[in-house]
């Protein structure tokens, strides 16, 4: 809030819309709220990355530029908590209020569609006039970029989205998704404090999403690579989808000799 209150008035905030990566550490409802009103009286133009856990239910694909009075544009969300509506509520709530923003989504790990490159890019702004505008200036970035997104992925997203039942379907399996995440999440702590391992693990299953930061440091991190044969980034983050239960208590063995050992 204070990094936010000092930047200069028509700035663009990137911001991720839930699961944050890396940190796994989201703002309550109540927090979100604070930052919205914040943006908002700062005139600041807020970017939501939707490139992990978040999903939008658009009626257009690759690109969608809209103004308030017709604005189209359904949130879903789901891969984070497991709730569709729990997850796209604070984007939505910056819709709401009727203020500008942009939102870039993908559809890579939601979907599993990583080698397809599916995506959108979601502009509302504050009149039609606005909108024509803003969809002009996109189009001479696109037309030399890439001319027309790749369609394949795309028709894929479009008949889950439209069939009832393929939806209904998708969101079971999103959902079973998460929860999965969340229980690698509880396993790894239990494991952790089974062992005994020194300091508070908690922030494992506090934080949210695919991806935690351990606490590790970067020669802790060596020593499990090492001694171990587990491989993370140099800062501790680890991917919580990657972990399953049978491999769970050889990365919490890792952990807690890192720990308790010299390195």
């Amino acid at each position: 809030m204070e990094d936010l209150g000092a930047v200069p008035s028509g700035s663009v905030i990137m911001l991720h819309a839930c699961a944050h990566n890396p940190t796994g550490v989201d703002p309550t409802p109540e927090q979100w709220e604070e930052i919205r009103k914040l943006i908002r009286s700062k005139a600041l133009l807020p970017f939501f990355d939707s490139a992990y856990q978040a999903m939008f239910c658009l009626h257009f694909f690759a690109l969608s530029i809209v103004d308030h009075e017709h604005t189209r544009i359904y949130l879903h969300y789901g891969f984070a908590s497991g709730s569709l509506d729990k997850d796209a509520q604070p984007v939505r709530s910056f819709v709401a209020d009727g203020g500008e923003l942009l939102v870039a989504q993908s559809y890579a790990k939601n979907m599993g569609l990583y080698g397809e490159r599916v995506g959108a890019l979601s502009i509302v702004c504050k009149s039609a006039d606005v909108a024509s505008k803003v969809e002009s200036q996109l189009k001479l970035v696109i037309r030399p970029m890439y001319s027309n997104p790749p369609i394949h992925g795309a028709t894929i997203v479009a008949a889950v989205l439209k069939d009832s039942d393929l939806f209904n379907e998708w969101t079971i399996e999103l959902k079973e998704m998460a929860d999965r995440i969340i229980s690698m999440r509880q396993q790894l702590f239990d494991a952790l404090h089974a062992r005994g391992t020194p300091g508070d693990w908690s922030h494992i299953i506090k934080q949210i999403g695919m991806f935690t930061f351990t606490g590790l440091n970067s020669e802790q991190v060596s020593f499990m690579t090492r001694e171990y044969h587990i491989y993370m980034t140099s800062d501790g983050r680890i991917s919580m989808a990657g972990l399953s239960s049978k491999t769970v208590p050889h990365l919490a063995d890792a952990i807690h000799a890192a720990v308790t050992k010299a390195v």
